[in-house]
């Protein structure tokens, strides 16, 4: 068979026969008399191969050696190919990702483009300051895309850029909350408590909303960030999670802060009070949770904290007792 007509079966071109013929990959078995090339059938199937091997992403160089050697195992060339082709999908899919971002800020013109870039490339610098100041200035920058914020905030360990983060994301509009609600799910802890304590300084209801549900999941950290945020906002479905991190001494002082938060509803403080003395009524309860129950009650409004506090001071554990009375002694001087 003559060139074009294997050119014309095969869908490779004349021209790249010719250039496999010169790298040595196929060579035309014979020749017409006229001197044409002719290639067998054992031509033609190797020519398949090749193509075959071409779609898998060899080179030709590694294409050769695959139908050449008589030792060579694919198995190391595969592997080095998968390797190969995932670097490529990551790198494709950083891109996209970027590019993605800069059509949601919608800048305008290329100086807003190369704003865009530079605040981009600067979140993911490898120096904090740089990342520190990013974060800061992002709040000025109109169209700063807020997954970017998210994706930043969720990644970064060093303290005081996670706090610029968390700042900015505070500052940043619609979308945050929802995406970090995701992070929620990470099945890394330090992503999770990352994304709970950005959800907590953010404002808005979308924010609570996705706090209140925070309420229920399975970390104890997302449980524990989530009720102080909601405390703090007076939300009265926080209150057992806050005893129970006053009880299993948890940011206990946060957490009886923020009772005391939700205890000023008056509609609500007796119901806190009656869970306050339901733990302390366990006998079980070790003296250091009997001791930060009854401080907790110390904030707490109302007739039921108060005959509680009451029965304390003449607690059998002294220094039950003597919070207590110290505590009813405040609350006498200050109600006078």
């Amino acid at each position: 068979m003559l060139i074009g007509e294997v050119a014309r079966r095969s869908g490779v071109s004349a021209r790249m026969l010719r250039h496999y013929e010169s790298l040595g990959l196929v060579r035309p078995s014979g020749r017409t008399g006229s001197g044409y090339r002719e290639y067998s059938g054992e031509d033609i199937r190797r020519i398949f191969h090749i193509e075959s091997l071409r779609s898998l992403g060899l080179s030709l160089r590694e294409i050769g050696r695959a139908l050449d050697d008589p030792g060579f195992t694919p198995t190391e060339l595969v592997g080095d190919l998968i390797g190969r082709t995932r670097e490529r999908i990551a790198a494709e899919t950083e891109l996209l990702t970027r590019l993605r971002r800069i059509d949601a800020a919608d800048p305008d013109g290329w100086e807003g483009v190369l704003r865009v870039v530079a605040l981009l490339q600067a979140l993911d610098s490898k120096s904090a300051d740089a990342r520190q100041r990013a974060a800061l200035s992002s709040v000025d920058e109109v169209g700063v895309p807020v997954e970017a914020l998210v994706e930043a905030a969720l990644s970064e360990t060093e303290p005081n850029v996670a706090g610029a983060l968390r700042w900015a994301l505070a500052r940043s509009g619609d979308g945050g909350p929802a995406l970090l609600a995701e992070g929620l799910e990470s099945p890394v802890a330090a992503v999770r408590e990352r994304a709970v304590r950005s959800l907590a300084e953010m404002p808005g209801g979308e924010a609570a909303a996705q706090l209140r549900q925070a309420l229920a999941h399975r970390d104890v950290v997302v449980r524990g960030y989530a009720s102080l945020a909601l405390g703090t906002r007076g939300v009265a479905d926080a209150v057992p999670t806050l005893i129970d991190m006053i009880v299993d001494g948890r940011n206990d002082v946060d957490a009886a802060d923020a009772l005391s938060v939700v205890a000023s509803d008056t509609a609500v403080a007796d119901d806190i009070a009656t869970r306050l003395v339901d733990r302390l009524a366990h006998g079980t309860a070790p003296a250091p949770v009997r001791g930060r129950l009854t401080q907790a009650l110390a904030s707490v409004p109302g007739a039921k904290a108060l005959r509680a506090l009451v029965e304390l001071s003449h607690d059998d554990d002294r220094a039950v007792a003597l919070t207590a009375a110290y505590v009813l002694r405040l609350r006498d001087a200050r109600d006078r």
